[in-house]
């Protein structure tokens, strides 16, 4: 029996997994990592914390399958893109770990798109500038703390930086910093020219070599075998960005499907032979199946609210869940159900973190009454997540001729069969999942097995490997529900926009 492991770096989680050659998941380890918060609107890891972790769940899940190091085949890595891992000259990090959630950098995007620099970065990368991405918080880093790229060495995506820990070799995978505003996407290499409008110029030497996703970016050193337990000379391959790698755990493979991803991004994407230059869409750039471009709309707006309110509001939940040893998303799903969908809860924008409507925009509830209770602002948090996907969606769809045959659901919200449902009804499509919990760390398993010459690419291991499951079908009463309370998300939005900057004026006063 062959083996595959997975790993899957999130924004404040680590994952491994181990998946034989059939597909099956084996055993799963993981754990948390701290989100350090030194300043509202700053989101950091400590990058040594990280590596630690994942030679923790590393060690537990080869441990958990019964197997030994020794007969893993090959492992990938998959993790969170955008954000920031700046590896230092003297073989240690420069500094924390700059998280995907991070909003530091906001009025660098703008500042680009009022003076033109937006339009050029277009024409050369296919995507819209982002402010947790690399190039606006490089920029960041050079006016706030310009020594600290003076001691960076390499500048790395979150998985290739996990990547050259475990083989000591530097390379960038292609998935990850072509959506970065890094790559040209007509040339598929690195561009002076964007990195020249950015006013970035200094880092071209400090980018790794790119590299794809099946490639073989080096071997287990001696040192990354004594930590982890796995054999020094096991191949590593390239990896992708996660959402490219949960997009194959679901059977993307094709155009028909659309991917969208629950977790703590709200990201919808399909993939095509070609980009969508038109700039009607958030992000193009290159799928880990060669010959397709992913299309993505995406924000930090979806399942982390989810989150948030587990920790901040159901408190005493958590504790009873930890000491009984229940399933507290099992217990809030129930809550939800308990409350019909025609039932008005308040207008929940998701935008704890960023949003996908304003740079400024936080998260609200609106419309609540003494007659609410933390029950209904739960469902608030579900459907106002859910409408976010679709406000993506819309936009996604005017940009394709081929009907979407299906929705293919992954992270939490696809483990849960009452917001499995939600999907279904509001976006009025057929919902599939597919049979693993842990979506990232598999497509990692289908690019090891296509990576070490099991299959002869990454499609061939996803027909064999993958089991989706049956589709979810909408209902059309409650679709007519959603529908009208999406229109209420949507004016809610719109007669807000004019409120945000100054709430950010005020927050920058004190």
């Amino acid at each position: 029996m062959r083996y595959y492991l997975g790993l899957d770096n999130g924004g404040t989680s680590t994952k491994a997994a181990v998946f034989d050659e059939t597909g099956r998941e084996v055993a799963v380890a993981g754990m948390d990592t701290a989100m350090l918060v030194p300043k509202p609107g700053f989101t950091e890891r400590d990058m040594d914390e990280m590596w630690e972790a994942n030679c923790e769940v590393i060690r537990k899940a080869v441990e958990k399958a019964g197997i030994t190091g020794g007969e893993i085949v090959c492992v990938a890595v998959c993790g969170h893109g955008k954000g920031l891992y700046l590896w230092g000259k003297d073989d240690r990090p420069v500094r924390n770990g700059i998280i995907s959630t991070d909003n530091r950098a906001w009025s660098y995007p703008v500042k680009w798109k009022k003076d033109g620099t937006e339009e050029k970065v277009f024409e050369r990368s296919c995507q819209h500038i982002l402010s947790s991405q690399p190039v606006s918080l490089l920029a960041w880093l050079k006016d706030n703390e310009p020594e600290t790229l003076e001691r960076t060495q390499w500048i790395f995506a979150c998985k290739d930086y996990v990547r050259f820990r475990l083989t000591g070799e530097a390379f960038a995978e292609r998935t990850d910093y072509s959506g970065c505003n890094l790559v040209n996407l007509h040339t598929g290499e690195y561009d002076p020219e964007l990195l020249a409008l950015f006013g970035l110029s200094e880092c071209m030497d400090k980018l790794p070599p790119l590299r794809y996703s099946t490639d073989i970016c080096g071997y287990i050193t001696p040192e990354a075998a004594e930590k982890t337990g796995l054999k020094a000379g096991t191949p590593v391959a390239g990896g992708a960005f996660d959402i490219d790698a949960c997009a194959v755990a679901v059977g993307v493979t094709d155009e028909e499907n659309i991917c969208m991803i629950a977790g703590t991004w709200s990201i919808n994407e399909y993939i095509g032979r070609k980009p969508v230059t038109d700039g009607s869409v958030m992000m193009n750039s290159f799928f880990c199946l060669p010959g397709y471009y992913l299309v993505e709309e995406c924000s930090p707006t979806s399942a982390g609210n989810n989150e948030w309110f587990m920790k901040s509001l159901l408190p005493e939940l958590r504790e009873e869940s930890k000491k009984n040893g229940t399933n507290i998303y099992e217990q809030m799903n129930a809550w939800v159900e308990e409350i019909p969908a025609e039932e008005f809860c308040p207008v929940y924008l998701p935008f704890l973190m960023a949003s996908n409507v304003h740079p400024n925009a936080s998260g609200s509830f609106v419309g609540i009454s003494n007659f609410h209770t933390r029950k209904h602002l739960l469902r608030s948090v579900y459907e106002g997540v859910t409408f976010c996907h679709r406000y993506h969606l819309e936009k996604l769809l005017k940009t394709r001729k081929t009907p979407v045959k299906s929705i293919r659901l992954a992270g939490g919200a696809a483990r849960s069969s009452m917001w499995t449902r939600m999907f279904a009804d509001i976006m009025k499509l057929p919902v599939e999942s597919v049979q693993v919990n842990e979506t990232g760390a598999f497509g990692c398993a289908l690019i090891g097995a296509a990576a070490c010459g099991a299959y002869s690419d990454i499609a061939g291991a996803a027909k064999d490997m993958c089991r989706i499951s049956a589709p979810v079908l909408p209902d059309m009463e409650r679709a007519a529900v959603y529908d009208k309370k999406y229109e209420l998300y949507c004016k809610t939005i719109e007669a807000l926009d004019g409120l945000w900057d100054s709430i950010q004026e005020y927050k920058d006063g004190h």
